[in-house]
């Protein structure tokens, strides 16, 4: 049921131009050992998933340029930027433009 709250938070966000709702992956909180790490030594996360898309940003004529990246697709992130967004599923997104996501990676 939290899954499907979720995905309808999501959907009720629709993301303007060329811009991109994230949901950042998990940081690691444990190691492989079992030891648990305090927040300041957790390495920020760089990896996360898109969760919506925009139509895209316009060209000279006032036509939308489709975005080259999709929903549910995993990206690399900059260490800093985006823009916060809370849903009422409280869970943290964040929304990028297009152009600053570094790179699509192939799962």
């Amino acid at each position: 049921m939290a899954a499907a709250a979720t995905a309808s938070a999501v959907k009720r966000l629709i993301p303007l131009f060329d811009r991109v709702l994230i949901k950042r992956a998990e940081a690691v909180t444990k190691t492989k050992g079992g030891i648990v790490l305090p927040e300041k030594a957790q390495a920020k996360v760089l990896q996360g998933t898109v969760m919506a898309i925009g139509p895209g940003s316009r060209n000279d004529k006032g036509e939308y340029v489709p975005l080259s990246i999709k929903v549910g697709d995993v990206v690399l992130l900059p260490e800093y930027g985006g823009t916060k967004v809370e849903l009422e599923d409280n869970k943290e997104y964040q929304l990028f433009r297009e152009s600053d996501i570094l790179a699509k990676l192939e799962v």
